[in-house]
């Protein structure tokens, strides 16, 4: 998932001011919160307001937030600083990234810390939506405490369904329907593509995302959720899923060939060169600030039955952060996943508020009233599975996203990529499941 330029320049320049600013006041403890910006818009100038009310809030701890890149930097940044003895007290990690961190042995369980705080983990976790338990909680022990998290949505632009004749009301429900609109809303001049119909962002830790999303709508599993060495790329599920997406292309036209960046698809989005997109509920905030026409959201099309996988970052605390600097990162997660904190993130950002009771605050009432495009990622996750999380998860992800490369450049067929990347898949994950699924009893 991309990021622009003058964001990157932005957070980082935030970051800097941050580690510039006058001696903190003794016996304050200094602690550091590791943060990617995995989507459009201003969300490193976002942190750090809210960082900013934190530390006026708890004088007695410094929370210095620390510009990190897309969600796979993030993960290299964090693992660097543990290797060099200085782990950063809190990062907000990719949710899915967690499962292999702890098989890895690289964050610690929140549980004592909860346990200290009088509630039980069922009680904890019991306040966020139940779609985002299983990228957090692993072998009945919270690993991650949800902050901010995302659903793929279908993004419409309006305007031009009327300019097609179609009806604004009804968007796109099932595959059939969006191919259908797509070479509706499609524009040619002789050969040459004036404007697509559909797009999606096909890019590293975008592509891989969408394709799972399609193939839970096509009926599919993905991966095993109950055991880090097993995904599914080989099956009929998912033979489907990157076929459509094939088809797009090569075969009804109506979406770009090659790779597409996430940045490049909302741009695309918001100059009209694109009618529709998939692209995360993360964006919302930033579609709506720019775009200079009526748009709506809607649940990602179906084939099978509606159903997508959780997306987005949960805040995590690394092995080898203890004492103070360990009480003070959960009291600064505690507060940035209270329901005002929530529900505030999610206005600013477009990312929905994983705790339920940000939902019943007089401001985000109000706000989702004003904007009920807001609460479709919402409705959407009475349909959401755990987001894709193995052994080894980049490697293993970055394997089907390079076949799926190669499918929308024309260079392979959909079979021939799934059975490639299932070889892949499985050679990279054959360490841990020799050392698990496949160690038998001697005796």
């Amino acid at each position: 998932m991309t990021t622009t330029r003058r964001t990157l320049l932005a957070g980082a320049a935030l970051a800097a001011s941050f580690a510039l600013s006058p001696a903190f006041a003794q016996g304050q403890t200094e602690i550091e919160l590791f943060f990617p910006v995995p989507v459009d818009g201003q969300l490193a100038r976002d942190m750090a307001t809210l960082l900013k009310e934190f530390n006026e809030k708890n004088p007695s701890i410094k929370a210095t937030p620390v510009y990190t890149g897309s969600y796979d930097e993030t993960l290299i940044k964090t693992r660097a600083a543990m290797k060099a003895g200085k782990p950063p007290a809190a990062v907000i990690m990719s949710a899915n990234f967690l499962l292999d961190l702890k098989i890895e042995g690289e964050i610690q369980p929140m549980d004592a810390l909860i346990k200290a705080d009088g509630k039980t983990n069922d009680q904890f976790m019991g306040q966020f939506f139940d779609a985002l338990h299983g990228n957090a909680v692993l072998d009945r022990q919270v690993y991650g405490v949800p902050f901010h998290n995302s659903t793929p949505l279908l993004y419409v632009n309006t305007d031009h369904l009327k300019e097609a004749g179609l009806d604004p009301d009804k968007l796109p429900a099932n595959w059939e329907e969006l191919v259908t609109t797509a070479k509706k809303l499609t524009r040619r001049d002789g050969d040459r593509v004036t404007r697509w119909g559909m797009m999606m962002p096909s890019n590293y830790d975008y592509g891989g995302w969408i394709l799972q999303a399609l193939t839970h709508s096509n009926g599919g599993q993905w991966f095993n959720v109950d055991y880090g060495g097993e995904v599914y790329y080989d099956t009929p599920s998912m033979l489907g899923a990157l076929t459509f997406w094939s088809d797009l292309v090569s075969k009804h036209k109506v979406h770009p060939a090659g790779v597409q960046a996430g940045g490049a698809v909302s741009s695309a989005f918001l100059s009209g060169q694109a009618s529709m997109m998939l692209l995360s509920t993360g964006s919302l905030t930033h579609i709506r600030t720019n775009a200079k026409f009526p748009y709506k959201v809607a649940f990602v099309p179906k084939n099978v039955k509606n159903e997508v996988p959780i997306g987005g970052a949960s805040l995590v605390i690394p092995t080898g952060v203890e004492g103070e600097r360990r009480k003070a990162a959960w009291t600064l997660i505690n507060w940035m996943t209270s329901p005002e904190k929530s529900g505030w993130w999610s206005r600013a950002t477009g990312y929905f508020a994983p705790n339920k009771a940000a939902y019943d605050t007089a401001e985000m009432k109000a706000f989702i009233e004003k904007n009920p495009d807001a609460g479709i990622a919402v409705s959407q996750l009475a349909f959401a599975k755990p987001w894709f999380a193995t052994y080894r998860t980049v490697p293993v992800r970055k394997a089907i996203e390079d076949e799926l490369a190669a499918v929308l450049s024309a260079k392979k067929t959909p079979k021939e990529a799934l059975v490639a990347a299932q070889k892949q898949a499985d050679e990279i994950m054959r360490p841990y499941v020799e050392q698990t699924a496949l160690k038998l009893p001697t005796n």
